[in-house]
């Protein structure tokens, strides 16, 4: 494995196809990121445009793992909150290829997407993930608390229901 890259994504058509097949590969593995499972591609397509459009407005910060020149990874840093929360972000849609996982990619997303949040005057950040088979040790690892569980919160891609956490981190 060549060395991690990490940077912020733009509005290329060969990063939306990238993040399209990432979110698909996430979704028929069963990754509860909003989706069910079959997702078309086209419609991980208009996902991405979308998300990237709001990225170029400066109201997100979404973030990509390279190997070499292959994305392996993403997460988004949602930063656009209500006017009483100025001082808020959160984590959204985090992934990390199959064939990647366990390797420190998504821990370091998180290193990254927190410094530019501290950059940006957030103090807070804020996330869910789902209870079955979700991200909670590795975002309790990363130093997040958390908040509590809805149960039956989301469908599972591949149906059945799940409950979902949230975790918040103060930063200092």
């Amino acid at each position: 494995m060549s060395e991690i890259t990490i940077r912020p994504l733009s509005p290329e058509a060969a990063t939306i196809e990238a993040l399209a097949a990432l979110i698909v590969e996430t979704v028929a593995g069963g990754g509860s990121v909003s989706f069910m499972h079959p997702l078309a591609v086209e419609d991980a397509r208009a996902f991405w445009q979308g998300s990237l459009a709001a990225a170029v407005e400066d109201r997100r910060v979404i973030l990509g793992a390279f190997d070499g020149e292959a994305l392996v990874g993403t997460l988004t840093l949602l930063l656009d909150c209500p006017p009483n929360q100025p001082h808020r972000a959160e984590f959204a849609k985090m992934m990390t290829r199959p064939s990647h996982r366990g390797r420190g990619i998504a821990t370091a997303l998180i290193g990254v997407a927190e410094q530019i949040a501290r950059a940006k005057g957030q103090t807070l950040i804020v996330l869910d993930t789902a209870s079955d088979g979700g991200a909670g040790p590795l975002y309790e690892r990363c130093g997040f608390r958390l908040a509590g569980e809805i149960p039956n919160y989301a469908l599972k891609p591949h149906g059945g229901y799940t409950g979902t956490l949230y975790y918040y981190k103060e930063l200092t």
